[in-house]
This record gives C-alpha cells, sequence and structure tokens, in this order.
C-alpha cells in the first residue's frame, strides 16, 4: 500500500465538556472518495473542518500530501505553525459547504475568479479565463454574470464547487453539500461531483446520499459519538452492517 494521501491518526476534538471526536484514524489514497456517514452529531463535520484546520485537534496528527498539518518540528518538540504558514496548507484543499457562502454582490464570475487573483496573484484575465471554464464544467457557462440571488440553490452550490476547483486543490472536502437543497436541485449537484470523482480528484464527502456514497465512494466509513465505528467498501458497509450501531443507522436512512 503507499503512503496514503490524507492520513489521520489518532485525532481527538473536545468542545468543553462534549467529546465531538475520539481517536478517530481515516486513511484516504490518492485519486479515490471517501464518504462518511452518520447521525447528526457524530463528529462528520468536526473531522472534515479539523482536516481544513477550521478546527485545531487536541490531539493526534493529520498529514496531507507528506506534510503534517498545523505543526512542524523544531528541535524535537513540536510547534504550531503561524497563521500565514497554515493559510499556505490550507491551499491544498477545497471546501464546500452545506451552505454556499457566495459573496452576494459578486457574479458567479466573480465569485470564481476572486481567490486566484487575490491569494494566489494570478493575472486578471488568466484566473476569469479559468473560471469560465469551470463555469462551463459545472454546467453554468451561461450564468457567468448573475448574481447568488438570480440563481437556484443548486447552481449556488455549483458556482461553489467551481469556486473550491479554481484554486487547483490536491483534496477536496465536502461538508453535505446537498442538505439545504430541494430534492429536485440535487442531482446536478451529485452529477457534477460523480464527474469530478471519475476525473481523479481525491475527495472526501460528508454525505447522507447513500446512493451516492454505494455508485461514486471506494471507501464507506460511518460515525457515531466520535468514533469510526465501521469502514469498509460501500458494497460491504451497505450490503453486510457488522456493528449493531451501523444496522441501526442504515434501517433508518435506506
Amino acid at each position: 500500500m503507499t503512503q496514503p494521501f490524507l492520513a489521520i491518526r489518532n485525532v481527538s476534538k473536545a468542545f468543553g465538556q462534549f467529546r465531538a471526536l475520539l481517536n478517530v484514524s481515516l486513511d484516504v489514497q490518492a485519486g479515490t472518495v471517501l464518504c462518511l456517514i452518520g447521525a447528526s452529531g457524530s463528529g462528520k463535520t468536526t473531522l472534515l473542518r479539523c482536516v481544513n484546520q477550521l478546527v485545531t485537534i487536541d490531539s493526534g496528527g493529520i498529514w496531507l500530501d507528506g506534510d503534517l498539518l498545523g505543526m512542524q518540528v523544531k528541535s524535537g518538540r513540536l510547534h504550531r505553525l503561524s497563521e500565514a504558514e497554515i493559510a499556505r496548507q490550507r491551499l491544498k484543499t477545497g471546501m464546500v459547504f452545506q451552505r454556499f457562502n457566495l459573496f452576494p454582490h459578486m457574479t458567479a464570475l466573480e465569485n470564481v475568479s476572486c481567490a486566484p487573483i487575490r491569494v494566489k496573484r494570478v493575472a486578471r484575465e488568466q484566473a476569469r479565463s479559468h473560471a469560465r471554464e469551470l463555469l462551463d464544467r459545472v454546467g453554468l457557462g451561461d450564468k457567468l454574470d448573475a448574481y447568488p440571488a438570480q440563481l437556484s440553490g443548486g447552481q449556488q452550490q455549483r458556482v461553489a464547487i467551481a469556486r473550491a476547483l479554481a484554486m487547483d486543490p490536491k483534496l477536496m472536502l465536502f461538508d453535505e453539500p446537498t442538505s439545504a437543497l430541494d430534492p429536485e436541485l440535487v442531482g446536478d449537484v451529485l452529477d457534477v461531483m460523480r464527474d469530478l470523482a471519475k476525473s481523479g480528484m481525491t475527495m472526501f464527502v460528508v454525505t447522507h446520499e447513500m446512493g451516492f456514497a454505494r455508485e461514486v465512494g471506494d471507501q464507506l466509513v460511518f460515525m457515531d459519538e466520535g468514533v469510526v465505528v465501521e469502514a469498509g467498501t460501500p458494497k460491504d458497509v451497505l450490503g453486510n452492517p457488522q456493528h449493531e450501531r451501523t444496522r441501526s443507522f442504515l434501517s433508518k436512512v435506506l
């Protein structure tokens, strides 16, 4: 087995007295899709936010593309990176949230091209050209000049995916990207995610879309109360769950 592209080792996180994560360990190989399922409050989103360094872990470690996230070793001791160094590490990941978080005063084209121009100092026309390509890729080539308020929820989420891709991330993180959408709008977003997976993008997806997990996922992980209860292929976990907690959860969602 090759060195995992994303390696999560014994990660724990508490918020006051609430234990959000306890000794979570997972591997994600480059070019694969890991789908994370579980009830609300099981720790899925917290884990995703730890990978993106929006939440600081209490113990354990996370390695992305060989780099220890948020920390470095100096003189044999661990030291936390500066915010600027963490921001540079974060450029390797693209994150798509439940809520689209688009800038309401910017068009779709401006939303997608903004970060490359401001953060990576890409030339304006180059960034806008790439943004046009990405919006066309997600099926919104005719919505370049539309503002978020003029777009459906599904269209806004596809703009958000294009915006994340504009930074050329090595890992895409999805936090229940269809949970805020009306049912008839879910399919277009999932189609974009399927195309991303086929292109070889490494993806870490928190989802309640079991059909997507079964069809697209390479790994399926069930979490409950901050721990990994069961992990395996989607076929095995969904078709033959080994743990009672997994069976109980799946009986309610399938």
